[in-house]
């Protein structure tokens, strides 16, 4: 290979690399919180396996909180950050004040991004309102680059009455 290729190759490699970087900050939203880890499998030296479970607020909904759970590995790639975790998360969103919408918003709208390995999985948390019965509907999946993965897990929150005023329909907030 001659210097030139070399050079070539190189910028490529900074220029995708910047580009991925590029692309999960812009996709980042508000971290979630940690709430607590718990060890679900011991590694001699290394970090342990562990479920780690997160809460985050509905940046668009004021009022609605979601706690997930995911797995986070241990061992020699989960130290180094390489790791391709597996997609079993688990979901669970409350309403936990007065519900108000602070925008619009479409079905399936991503609420939250978080990548699940170094280049090619991703978790995502979308929202949807069942117009019909004033829920707000979230689910989470992890998906790849190459091919997406069927485990998911679906939220409701019915949106209730808090103190004295009326709860809002979700269907008035919906883009169609």
């Amino acid at each position: 290979m001659s210097i030139r290729h070399g050079g070539v190759a190189a910028k490529l490699a900074g220029g995708i690399l910047a580009f991925l970087l590029a692309a999960g900050a812009a996709g980042a939203a508000e971290e979630p919180d940690l709430i607590f880890k718990k060890s679900t499998v011991w590694k001699f030296l290394t970090p342990d396996h562990k479920l780690a479970t997160y809460a985050i607020d509905d940046p668009v909904v004021e009022g609605v909180a979601c706690h997930f759970t995911v797995p986070e590995k241990g061992g020699i790639d989960g130290w180094l950050g390489i790791a391709e975790e597996v997609s079993d998360i688990s979901l669970a969103c409350r309403q936990v004040g007065p519900v108000s919408f602070k925008a619009r918003f479409e079905q399936g709208e991503e609420m939250f991004r978080q990548r699940r390995s170094f280049l090619f999985k991703k978790m995502r948390i979308v929202r949807g309102c069942d117009t019909k019965r004033n829920v707000l509907v979230y689910l989470v999946y992890s998906d790849k680059l190459v091919e997406g993965s069927p485990k998911n897990s679906t939220s409701t929150v019915p949106i209730m009455p808090w103190g004295s005023g009326e709860a809002p329909r979700c269907a008035d907030f919906l883009d169609e």
